[in-house]
């Protein structure tokens, strides 16, 4: 199954956990030897492989160094593309912080004569 921004969260942690045990089987390995070498729990290779709770992020990345899955992590959430005139604004500076978006300034009413402020 292609995992699409349509799928549940439940649907893609099970299509996740389903590519993790079939990664898994492919380098001939149990649970609990994948457990061992993660450093995790094999009841937590277990959870991870059937879908049913997201555990930490952190453990998940742990059992995907195992099984020599982080290469695809790249592809995942790619880099930022900078262009070459936002490099000379920035003038060799890493950008820290977004700007966010301007709020349109409101067009003050004209005052006169007589009005009160």
């Amino acid at each position: 199954m292609k995992v699409t921004a349509q799928l549940t969260d439940e649907s893609i942690l099970k299509e996740l956990g389903g590519r993790l045990a079939g990664a898994r089987l492919a380098r001939n390995l149990t649970q609990a030897a994948l457990a061992d070498q993660a450093g995790v729990s094999k009841r937590t290779v277990e959870r991870l492989e059937s879908g049913a709770v997201a555990t930490h992020l952190s453990v998940f990345l742990r059992v995907c160094r195992v099984l020599g899955l982080l290469e695809g992590f790249d592809s995942l959430i790619p880099q930022p593309a900078v262009s070459p005139m936002a490099q000379l604004e920035q003038a060799g500076r890493k950008r820290q912080r977004a700007t966010g978006k301007k709020k349109a300034a409101a067009t003050p009413k004209k005052w006169t004569w007589g009005e009160s402020p």
